[in-house]
């Protein structure tokens, strides 16, 4: 399959902040979200074809047991339900970072880090093209996809956020999942891949999520590395 780049470093998202991990991201996306902060994996995907079992020596390098296969959106790669198998028989913990817009098919996985898109992901005409805009705004919402996720697996539902205006939407689409959802699975991350994006969203966010019940997330890799790949 086509890998955008392998590395060892802390997850900086969602329930498991902090925690030694590799990471695997795959090439290839079938949405374009118009703040993506890995277009090398999603608008151009590169990356170098690796066959699984060279993924798996690589992750095995590592002294963690915790795996995270992120993208792009790995679903769509070729042999991922194979290398999640292998990944499983290794003995990894397996986080799987996806949009929810394909359905997991009984893979294995340990955590289902599930980041619907909101409204605000759509890319305009002008930057995505016609074909490319109406595709990612018909497709970034599948609640009955996410249903299936969450009713397989452990989850988390992690949402970009940008504005106070989100989180009405954030609402709507748990309410549309149609399963109920612990207030502590929903998790609400700043978007921006600057320190400073994030401060000056991060406040009014845990207000929120005060009020809520709802987790914050940091980005912790932008605090500790910056927007750099590899981190």
């Amino acid at each position: 399959m086509l890998i955008s780049e392998t590395f060892y470093s802390v997850q900086g998202e969602g329930s498991l902040v902090g925690v030694p991990s590799v990471f695997v991201r795959t090439s290839g996306c079938n949405l374009r979200c118009t703040w993506c902060d890995t277009p090398y994996a999603s608008w151009k995907p590169e990356g170098v074809e690796m066959s699984v079992e060279e993924i798996v020596a690589v992750v095995q390098r590592e002294p963690t047991r915790f795996v995270v296969v992120t993208g792009g959106e790995p679903m769509v790669a070729k042999g991922m339900p194979e290398l999640l198998a292998r990944l499983r028989e290794a003995g990894k913990h397996i986080t799987i970072e996806t949009a929810g817009t394909i359905a997991p098919q009984g893979v294995a996985c340990d955590l289902a880090s599930i980041s619907p898109k909101l409204a605000h992901s759509t890319p305009s005409e002008a930057k995505a093209g016609k074909a490319w805009a109406e595709k990612h705004e018909g497709l970034r919402l599948q609640p009955e996809v996410l249903r299936a996720w969450c009713e397989s697996y452990d989850y988390q539902l992690k949402f970009v956020v940008a504005t106070e205006a989100d989180v009405d939407e954030v609402r709507a689409v748990v309410a549309s999942i149609g399963v109920p959802v612990p207030p502590e699975k929903i998790l609400l991350m700043p978007e921006g891949i600057t320190q400073e994006a994030l401060r000056a969203r991060q406040m009014w966010l845990v207000e929120v999520c005060k009020r809520t019940g709802w987790r914050y997330s940091p980005r912790l890799h932008i605090d500790l590395f910056g927007n750099k790949r590899g981190t």
